[in-house]
């Protein structure tokens, strides 16, 4: 799938350079940039005044410098889902990269990092089937992306599982050990190793707790 008319485009980049190298390489395939900005708020507001066959964004953005510019392409698509978003980034934001891929209908919208872009023909093939309607996603964000769904309890033994139903009840190590007749100790050795298998981040054990529980009733 792939359009092969020339596109009407909002870009969103806060390097200079980058933004006039992109400007450059569109031109050249014969598209047309509407609007070249910096930051969200302008992103925002050139769609709407533009009305692009597409969107081209960066991630990170002013005043942040965090997922702005991604925040900004999850609204846009729930602002009008069949609008083409294609989203560079150096890296992969997960909560937000997954929220747009699932935006509207899944279609019209790819994620790609940002060294794709020195792949001239294939950005600019990419570019032209998001707006077309598919999908485009660079193969490290869909590896990240299954990381971020599998099942965090998925490691986690019959019996660890066990100790994480009763942390999630407010049971003390005590109270947990006496439910499962075993000793503090097992129940101690349980807790530390259900931390680890979930990944938590390094923290206070009450915080850690409160984080396995998060990930318990998630699951």
């Amino acid at each position: 799938m792939s359009t092969d008319h020339p596109l009407r485009i909002v870009l969103a980049e806060d390097s200079v350079l980058l933004r006039e190298g992109l400007i450059g390489l569109l031109t050249r395939f014969g598209h047309e940039v509407t609007a070249a900005v910096g930051d969200a708020d302008a992103l925002l507001a050139a769609a709407a005044e533009h009305e692009p066959d597409v969107v081209v964004t960066d991630v990170r953005m002013p005043p942040g410098f965090q997922d702005e510019g991604l925040h900004a392409a999850v609204r846009l698509r729930e602002e009008r889902p069949g609008l083409p978003v294609l989203v560079l980034s150096q890296y992969v934001q997960r909560a937000y990269a997954a929220e747009l891929l699932d935006s509207g209908d899944g279609s019209g919208v790819g994620y790609l990092l940002k060294d794709r872009v020195g792949q001239v023909e294939q950005f600019v093939a990419a570019l032209g089937d998001v707006a077309a309607g598919g999908t485009v996603v660079d193969p490290e964000v869909v590896r990240q992306l299954l990381r971020r769904r599998r099942d965090p309890l998925a490691r986690l033994t019959p019996r660890e599982r066990e100790v994480l139903a009763l942390i999630a009840e407010g049971k003390s190590n005590s109270a947990i050990a006496r439910a499962l007749v075993v000793s503090e100790a097992a129940v101690g050795k349980h807790i530390g190793n259900i931390l680890t298998k979930l990944d938590l981040p390094p923290a206070d054990d009450t915080h850690r707790r409160v984080l396995a529980v998060l990930a318990y009733l998630r699951s």
